[in-house]
């Protein structure tokens, strides 16, 4: 049984930064890509960052240069350093894994990060940004 539980979340000023992580279990994080999403309210689910197989990483404009994405395959657990928060960060953040090892950083780069390509998902943290 595949679990994701994040952890991380909260509230900060703008300009701070939060530190999330993903505890995977019954998933080898090794093998496949990786992912986080966001959404706010009223707003759909979208991709913020993904690290695949070999470590390339893929991020949204609107988080380059201030987010971070890595993982710990040890440990199975994934990371989403962000720095330089602003209010438009302020959602819930969920954790994906992708549900086919095809899925790799050219794949991401030509079709962006879309749900349907994470077949499992954790119950997300809340982020919260004031100004």
């Amino acid at each position: 049984q595949v679990q994701l539980v994040e952890s991380g979340g909260g509230s900060v000023q703008s300009g701070g930064s939060l530190r999330l992580s993903c505890v995977v279990s019954g998933y080898t994080t090794s093998s496949y890509s990786m992912g986080w999403f966001r959404q706010a309210p009223g707003k759909e689910r979208e991709g913020v960052a993904t690290i695949d197989s070999d470590g390339a990483t893929i991020y949204a404009d609107s988080v380059k240069g201030r987010f971070t994405i890595s993982q710990d395959n040890a440990k199975n657990t994934l990371y989403l350093q962000m720095n330089n928060l602003t209010p438009e960060d302020t959602a819930k953040y969920y954790c994906a894994a992708a549900s086919n090892p095809y899925y790799k950083h050219n794949y991401f780069r030509q079709f962006g990060l879309r749900e349907w390509q994470f077949a499992y998902w954790g119950q997300g943290t809340q982020v919260t940004v004031s100004s």
